[in-house]
């Protein structure tokens, strides 16, 4: 998204969903509002319950244990889920090219997962290797605090490649209930209390007819959370003093590149951020991978990571789980989209070695150093001064160079932690809630596997 301060559309509809909950009078439900004891924790003076849920399949037991029309697990040293036999064919009209093609598909349909904390949000992301003539959609169908259920909401429809179909999100969705904001599943009245209580993800891999091509999905999972709204948090700790050696891009220096990608460079900011993470974990891209680049564009792997998290529908490089979804078509990497609580969980992350990619909305005046403001931002925390102060990469600087800043902790933890604001023109908007992109390798060290789990990511 773009560093200036102009309105996203996610951050439109969010708005309004926001306004329609502030004029019911009541304030969202939210477990670590009531701060209920976490699951086998004893005595009145354990940890709130976490407000958010994130539930991944990315074993063969995993696979197992799913619905299958068609497809079959396939074991290794990364588990996966492919076609076995296709259940059927299928025309699909793309909406973006008006082409409409037969597909060989095969389906895969997770057992029901029943929140720990029920939900106002959520979203999905998957990890997935799609060979030109193969393309997936991933679903997701809950269950409401009343018994009743979603309809089948699409969550996206992804190749790593954009030749076959073109990625998309599906607008439109919505039962009256709930509704689907581009990548994000959103209770239409948190105030009301309705909440999702559980939820179904559904795998629908296609491939070219008679070929014996086929996606292979290595994980797919879904963050389910209920952040009680606030317009402040409380402050934390500073913990542990360190800085992690991620490459600096920047995006301003491609504004006006690729404007079919998102209209160029300057809302870059989630595919830069995404491609600073990606080589810290040793992603490289080939001359080939980049020969479609002006030779004469610097960092041509940025304007790469553009092309290949486009969504079509939403018109921008910010969909989180496409995201995600690209770091993982790197050797080895998985990508997550979920959400944590406080600047602690950065830094158990940080201490582990892993970068986190941050979501915030700020005014020019509530993030010190910044010098603009949003409504939209993505940004790669790197680490922490001695006294506690957040070290970001971040993307919206005039050039490499200038990319690593220090932000001051307070403002920093408030701006992305929050879920209400105050926009340019006085309003109430929303805030991240604390979402981010979590991109970190295959195979964990014991260190890393347990700073995950610790977050509430396995």
């Amino acid at each position: 998204m773009s560093r200036a301060e102009q309105p996203s559309r996610r951050s439109v509809l969010a708005v309004a969903v926001a306004a329609a909950a502030m004029a019911g009078g009541a304030a969202p439900l939210a477990a670590a509002a009531t701060a209920a004891p976490a699951a086998g924790a004893k005595g009145a003076g354990a940890a709130p319950a976490r407000p958010v849920d994130y539930r991944a399949w990315t074993t063969c037991t995993d696979w197992r244990a799913g619905t299958a029309r068609g497809t079959r697990a396939v074991a290794g040293t990364r588990p996966g889920l492919e076609i076995a036999q296709p259940a059927g064919t299928t025309d699909y009209t793309d909406p973006h090219t008006g082409t409409t093609k037969t597909w060989e598909y095969a389906t895969w349909t997770s057992p029901a997962h029943r929140l720990s904390v029920p939900a106002t949000e959520a979203v999905a992301s998957w990890n997935a290797h799609t060979p030109a003539g193969t393309w997936l959609q991933v679903e997701l169908r809950g269950t409401y605090s009343d018994g009743t259920d979603t309809p089948w909401y699409v969550m996206g429809r992804w190749a790593a490649g954009d030749q076959d179909v073109k990625r998309t999100s599906v607008d439109g969705q919505s039962d009256g209930r709930s509704t689907i904001w581009t990548d994000t599943f959103s209770l239409d009245d948190p105030a009301s209390g309705l909440r999702l209580t559980s939820y179904r993800l559904r795998l629908t891999l296609h491939r070219r007819p008679g070929t014996r091509l086929t996606p292979t999905v290595w994980r797919v999972g879904a963050m389910g959370s209920d952040v009680p709204d606030r317009f402040t948090v409380p402050a934390s700790t500073p913990g542990v003093a360190k800085e992690l050696a991620v490459p600096r891009y920047s995006q301003s220096i491609h504004s006006g590149q690729y404007p079919e990608y998102d209209n160029g460079g300057e809302a870059w900011c989630s595919p830069t951020s995404s491609q600073m993470i990606i080589e810290y974990w040793g992603g490289r891209l080939t001359p080939e991978q980049l020969s479609w680049v002006d030779p004469s564009y610097a960092d041509p792997q940025v304007c790469n990571a553009a092309r290949y998290t486009y969504d079509y529908q939403y018109e921008g490089c910010g969909n989180w789980p496409f995201n995600a979804a690209y770091a993982a078509t790197f050797k080895d990497l998985q990508g997550v989209v979920t959400r944590l609580g406080s600047l602690t969980d950065l830094e158990t992350l940080i201490a582990a070695g892993i970068p986190v990619i941050t979501s915030q909305s700020f005014l020019n005046a509530e993030l010190t150093g910044a010098g603009y403001g949003t409504n939209g931002h993505l940004m790669t925390v790197i680490g922490f001064t001695a006294d506690g102060d957040v070290i970001a990469n971040d993307p919206a600087s005039p050039n490499d160079a200038a990319v690593r800043r220090v932000y001051r902790r307070r403002e920093f933890e408030n701006i992305w932690l929050r879920t209400k604001r105050y926009n340019a023109s006085g309003k109430v908007a929303s805030g991240s809630g604390g979402i981010c992109y979590l991109y970190f390798p295959a195979h964990l060290t014991g260190h890393q596997r347990k700073a995950l789990a610790a977050v509430g990511v396995s």
